[in-house]
């Protein structure tokens, strides 16, 4: 039986009821300024914000109907699995699923179940199904950038449609494909879609700078109007999140277009300069900063300066056509940056420690004007830049400092490091060394290189071997007990780091020699794992194979000690490149060569286990690279083919050599030319001693050919004069 109420009891409980009802009172006298709710609590159905709270009314776009969701479910499958008999059957599908769409779009674009489909209809669509997307969704931008499906719907219709702006710009084309006749109206163009989806969203660009799901779609949106390429590696980091769902179809054409810069019209230009204005020119230098450390924010923002100085380079422009962000950053740059209680000073030194902030760092030091550049390479980067590589976070933007600095400031710079270069090597700075090595080699810096290199020794170890286990995290494993395959992700990145390091060093003249020593004094179990790890550690084996090498039997003692393990190489995710990489090397040569006969081994190897290449698509790369079916079947021309490989090989080093010298830099390029050119007019001095031997063999070849003629008719005519 419940406890009977004591008095205190009711009185706690008459408070209570007091409470409640003026809370009622008070609700209901606000009912009337108090915006309406919508609740969204199904994910299948359409709701407009995905339970995330943004700027404007939130809107309801309904929901589908069961049968309706099972129909767009099984269309969902079927492109995924693409059994159509033929590409027209298809195309017919995907018509009829558009037809079926039609009235529904906003449904499925926010639908979690239906948003895939929609994403995949987005890519196999025409160019008037794109558009008429872009008018189903007109009027509802603001809501669909914010919600959790739609978004990536949004981004990929705007990323999709970027090339149907450049083809319109070279020539406008009605497309009028399965429309009726009373149905067909003048086409609007791409062009002012986009225009009229940025009209929707102005007012709201400083807030969906930092929303969770509109950030994206609204970076995609900048890239599109800015034409920049949409494949480049380091603009897809700013794009897409890494925890976005790659969806993909088969039979999507790529665009061809969205490789390298796009055409687009003076508008779109107008644009982005628009949107980078309205974003922050209301923004303080307290917002900024903050904007700056923002997760969501700081890609976005990284990306408008970028566009902001990149399309506002050039000579002298007026005052109004200047990077005005850029200069919201640092205040009175360049002069301010001497000081250091300048703001803009402070801003720098805050930010190249801060994890999120470091990139805004690395923005302004890549494509910052050099006026700014030299005064913050001066005043802040070159004076501590010994420290910078040190750290974990600074290590990078002292990265982008080396890259930029001319061959003086880089001298300065490597006689500051060199001291603490062990000291990068104990922890990990490998892609820091890389870049020291790549750009003195670039400046023609030989004796910076060495002194880089022996601390590089230093602080690996004296043997040989330790140059390749300390830089691929081999080094004291007993001690780690550590196995790569369970690696995580920091250490993976940790030795792909030394890896390309390694191979870096191989493509330099000097270094190159003493990686070539440690890879032979590997064991064959240590050049074997060097081989099946991963990518980038087998392609120090693949470049040391294309490389030349002072000793002669370096490229044969490599495959020597790897001849044994050829079929395990050949159905190895990574291994089978290597193999793929040896049939390119020459059979005969000084510097770089594999004598046939050990080809000859390794293809033996490989026909013994034929059955089990057949069966993994590494083999199948293996067996299809050295031509197993022509070596089963016809073996003299398989030797034919293998010597007219070594000729391509031969004539593409040539080419090589002749493209690397139009790039070189100073001196050595200088001395390159003229020794080519020594060698081009030894060339010509010995093909036209080789046509005169020639021409004078023919010459002695017909005096003997006459010679005899005339012998053979003497002995003709004295034997008639004897008969």
């Amino acid at each position: 039986m419940p406890k009977p109420r004591t008095k205190r009891g009711e009185l706690r409980e008459q408070r209570k009821r007091k409470r409640q009802d003026e809370n009622n009172d008070v609700n209901e006298a606000d009912t009337e300024t108090k915006r309406p709710r919508h609740h969204d609590d199904n994910e299948g159905g359409g709701g407009g914000g995905g339970g995330h709270q943004g700027v404007g009314e939130k809107e309801f776009f309904g929901m589908l109907a069961d049968e309706e969701q099972e129909y767009f479910r099984r269309a969902d499958e079927m492109l995924e699995l693409n059994q159509f008999p033929s590409p027209e059957d298809r195309n017919l599908f995907i018509e009829s699923v558009f037809t079926e769409a039609n009235g529904k779009e906003l449904k499925l674009a926010s639908s979690q179940s239906c948003s895939r489909l929609m994403e995949r209809l987005i890519q196999l669509s025409s160019t008037a199904q794109k558009k008429a997307l872009f008018e189903a969704f007109a009027g509802h931008f603001l809501t669909l950038v914010q919600h959790r499906f739609a978004s990536h719907c949004c981004e990929a219709l705007f990323l999709r449609s970027a090339n149907v702006v450049t083809q319109e710009l070279a020539g406008f084309v009605l497309d009028t494909k399965g429309a009726k006749a009373e149905e067909q109206q003048p086409e609007v163009s791409m062009e002012n879609l986009f225009l009229a989806t940025l009209d929707e969203l102005e007012g709201n660009l400083a807030y969906l700078i930092t929303d969770r799901f509109a950030s994206h779609t609204l970076r995609a949106l900048l890239l599109v109007l800015s034409g920049r390429p949409l494949d480049d590696p380091s603009l897809r980091t700013l794009v897409k999140s890494k925890k976005k769902e790659n969806i993909s179809v088969a039979g999507a054409n790529a665009d061809e277009s969205t490789q390298g810069l796009r055409a687009v019209p003076l508008s779109f230009t107008m644009a982005v300069q628009k949107i980078v204005e309205d974003s922050t020119s209301g923004m303080d230098a307290t917002e900024l900063r903050v904007l700056a450390t923002h997760p969501i924010g700081n890609p976005t923002l990284q990306l408008l300066l970028e566009l902001d100085l990149t399309m506002n380079k050039g000579g002298k422009k007026a005052d109004a056509t200047q990077p005005k962000l850029l200069f919201q950053l640092l205040p009175d740059a360049p002069q301010s940056l001497s000081d250091e209680q300048s703001e803009a000073s402070q801003f720098i030194n805050g930010m190249v420690y801060d994890p999120i902030g470091a990139r805004l760092i690395e923005t302004i030091i890549t494509h910052s004007p050099g006026k700014i550049f030299k005064a913050l390479n001066q005043n802040i980067f070159l004076p501590r830049i010994s420290g910078y590589v040190r750290n974990d976070v600074s290590s990078y933007a002292s990265i982008r400092v080396l890259n930029r600095l001319g061959k003086d400031d880089l001298v300065s710079a490597v006689e500051q490091i060199a001291p603490s270069i062990p000291q990068l090597v104990a922890k990990s700075r490998f892609n820091v060394l890389r870049t020291l090595f790549e750009r003195c080699s670039a400046r023609g810096i030989q004796d910076q290189i060495k002194v880089v290199m022996k601390g590089l020794r230093e602080g690996c170890g004296s043997n040989p071997v330790d140059l390749i286990t300390t830089l691929c995290g081999w080094k004291d494993e007993e001690k780690k007990k550590k196995n790569i395959e369970h690696a995580s992700r920091n250490e993976y990145a940790i030795q792909s780091h030394g890896a390309q390091l390694l191979t870096s060093l191989l493509l330099i003249p000097g270094p190159c020699k003493g990686v070539q020593e440690s890879l032979l004094a590997l064991s064959p179990e240590t050049l074997l794992r060097l081989a099946t790890t991963s990518m980038p550690t087998v392609t120090i084996l693949t470049t040391a194979l294309a490389q030349p090498s002072t000793n002669p039997a370096f490229h044969k003692s490599i495959v020597s000690t790897l001849l044994p393990h050829t079929a395990d190489l050949g159905v190895s995710q990574f291994g089978h490149n290597l193999l793929n990489a040896l049939v390119e090397v020459p059979s005969k040569g000084k510097e770089r060569s594999v004598p046939f006969h050990m080809k000859e081994a390794v293809m033996t190897k490989l026909g013994e286990r034929e059955a089990q290449l057949r069966d993994c698509w590494m083999g199948r790369s293996v067996w299809r690279t050295w031509k197993g079916d022509m070596w089963r079947t016809r073996r003299a021309d398989w030797k034919a083919w293998m010597r007219e490989v070594d000729a391509f090989v031969e004539e593409q080093k040539k080419q090589a050599n002749g493209k690397a010298a139009k790039h070189g830099d100073g001196k050595a390029e200088k001395e390159e030319q003229a020794s080519e050119a020594k060698v081009a007019e030894d060339k010509e001095k010995e093909e036209v001693a080789a046509v005169e031997e020639k021409k004078d063999t023919k010459e002695k070849k017909k005096k003997k050919k006459k010679s005899s003629h005339k012998a053979s008719q003497k002995t003709g005519t004295e034997e008639a004069e004897n008969e």
